[in-house]
């Protein structure tokens, strides 16, 4: 396995960047160890990985996404998330346990977004995990923790992660974050009642309207224009 981990490392430095580098700092910024690897990139070495271990069991995927996240490298840790989507299958192995195993590193939007969304948001959706988890991660004083179960939220609804809509649960986090107006949580809570509204406009729209006078202004705007025009701004 530190071989194979090895091998990906290496193949990744290949393909390193200055100026890939240079961006993370500024769009992304992290204390982990960054390569400078483009997303076309980084598809090539996962598509690879995806080879290699097909005849790997479950337990064994798993653990191999457990180490790569582990190096703490930016791209390692991105290559176990995507590798986990691309292995459908391998969500019904997740637990509890196993997710708080992987919760490293998630200090800046991207990383936090691809947690929320592919592990946090998927085994939430198939019921792997209870809304009191992600409920609790509301309670951290980190709002890089706060806004992994804002994000949960959208592949709930997002048909392109498998989501079918879900009003009742997402809405159900979304009110617990209404007062907090920290920047990356208004930003999580307009893409949640964004996503939504795509699906099921009208709980949006009530809710809208009942939390009008509490939702921070961005909100507000932006969701107000994707239910009226089905864009963003």
């Amino acid at each position: 396995m530190k071989d194979l981990i090895n091998d990906i490392r290496e193949s990744l430095e290949v393909f390193a960047d200055v100026k890939r580098i240079e961006f993370a700092q500024i769009s992304y910024p992290t204390k982990m160890h960054v390569i400078g690897v483009t997303v076309p990139n980084l598809k090539i070495a996962l598509k690879e990985l995806s080879k290699q271990t097909k005849p790997f069991k479950n337990q064994e995927k798993l653990d191999l996404i457990k180490q790569l996240i582990n190096e703490d490298v930016f791209e390692l840790q991105q290559i176990a998330f995507e590798y986990l989507q691309t292995e459908k299958n391998l969500y019904k192995w997740l637990t509890e346990e196993y997710i708080e195993s992987i919760e490293k590193n998630l200090d800046n939007w991207l990383s936090v977004d691809y947690f929320g969304a592919i592990v946090v948001g998927c085994a939430w959706r198939e019921n792997l995990i209870s809304t009191k988890k992600v409920k609790h991660y509301l309670s951290s004083d980190n709002f890089w923790i706060r806004r992994i179960a804002i994000v949960a939220t959208v592949s709930l609804n997002q048909k392109a992660r498998g989501g079918h809509g879900d009003s009742k649960r997402t809405l159900e986090i979304c009110r617990l974050v209404v007062d907090d107006h920290q920047e990356m949580i208004v930003k999580a809570l307009s893409w949640a009642l964004r996503e939504l509204a795509k699906i099921d406009k009208e709980p949006v729209i009530e809710f809208i309207s009942e939390y009008k006078d509490r939702l921070h202004k961005k909100v507000l705007r932006e969701v107000n224009n994707k239910l009226e025009t089905g864009l963003k701004n």
